[in-house]
């Protein structure tokens, strides 16, 4: 009896350790679908975070950032290391999706969901892992890559007024307007009649027509189709944030981040930038502009010293590669260059 019962109280724990190790918490099941979006957490110096989740912690800027967005419906207490559970994966990845508009996608939608995309049996009990968080994204993302949507374009109508995010509406920019994709994300868009596709941009909201999901710039149409037929059916592919995905080549981006060891960008120069885009350099040290060197040979001499409280804003005026000669107070300097390339032409 003895015997038995000391199997049982080793076998127990063991069994236990192995389910631990297997599942997945709250925060790191998070982080790994945010991660799967690539969409950038901007400044959340405006929203109040969580209780449990500390500015040091890894994923702070990304969890409280996803808040202020209603990506969550807890308002005081995220609970990052409490086991991820199925039910709530599943409303994170539906959003991180942005499979509908924001209100639309809730706990009760879930199963409306799932019958339209069957990642999963919904089981209110059930605790994940890793794996299958994994499963379900890829499963999602392959059944929204292949799903057929009609698709229009805007033009001369609604050609230098402004979009739903503020910008101004060129018909001549690869852009496009949905009704829940995130500002900025780009998009694979692809004529299923003809295979031609094109990148956008989304910078507004709609179109507002039943039927319909997309509306393409005048531009961004005629790339995969011909202006008269005014819809067509088309697929979408969900690239990322523009300030993460280079418009033009599809790969992400990388940034040159450090001046010196102790000083370094928030983000930093990128290798590559399309053309009308703004770069916006700030650091949590004051450091020294000196100069730019433009791709037509031109030097312009700048000498300006920029607070951590200020941001230094640069729009290229063409394309061709420019070198950034950066410093610090002490003087230290380091050039950057950065390849200025345009999609339309």
């Amino acid at each position: 009896m003895r015997i038995v019962v000391f199997l049982i109280g080793i076998l127990v724990p063991v069994s236990a350790a192995l389910a631990a190790e297997d599942s997945i918490l709250r925060k790191d099941g998070f982080l790994l679908i945010w991660e799967s979006i690539r969409r950038p957490a901007f400044d959340t110096s405006y929203t109040t975070p969580f209780t449990d989740v500390s500015e040091e912690e890894e994923g702070f800027q990304e969890i409280t950032y996803a808040k202020n967005r209603k990506f969550f419906d807890e308002e005081t207490e995220f609970h990052p290391h409490d086991l991820l559970s199925q039910r709530d994966a599943l409303l994170w990845i539906f959003r991180s999706r942005n499979v509908d508009e924001r209100p639309d996608v809730e706990h009760e939608d879930l199963s409306r969901f799932l019958e339209k995309y069957p990642i999963a049996t919904l089981d209110e009990s059930m605790i994940l892992s890793r794996s299958q968080l994994l499963e379900y994204m890829r499963a999602l993302d392959a059944l929204l890559a292949e799903e057929v949507h009609e698709t229009s374009y805007y033009a001369a109508d609604f050609h230098g007024k402004g979009t739903a995010f503020g910008e101004t509406f060129n018909m001549e920019d690869l852009t496009a307007a949905h009704r829940s994709f995130p500002h900025n994300t780009l998009v694979r868009v692809t004529n299923v009649e003809n295979g031609k596709s094109v990148v956008v941009r989304i910078n507004d909201r709609g179109p507002y027509v039943d039927g319909r999901d997309m509306d393409l710039s005048k531009a961004a149409f005629e790339r995969i189709a011909s202006a008269s037929q005014g819809v067509i059916r088309a697929t979408y592919l969900r690239l990322g944030d523009k300030d993460l995905i280079d418009m033009c080549s599809d790969k992400p981006k990388r940034y040159q981040k450090r001046i010196t060891r102790d000083v370094r960008f928030h983000r930093g120069i990128p290798h590559t930038m399309e053309l009308g885009d703004s770069l916006y350099l700030g650091s949590s040290a004051y450091f020294v502009v000196r100069g730019i060197d433009f791709p037509d040979g031109n030097f312009m001499r700048i000498q300006d010293f920029v607070s951590p409280k200020e941001r230094y804003r640069f729009m290229p005026s063409m394309v061709g590669e420019y070198t950034f000669f950066i410093g610090t107070t002490e003087g230290r300097l380091r050039e950057m260059v950065m390849t200025v390339s345009s999609c339309n032409s």
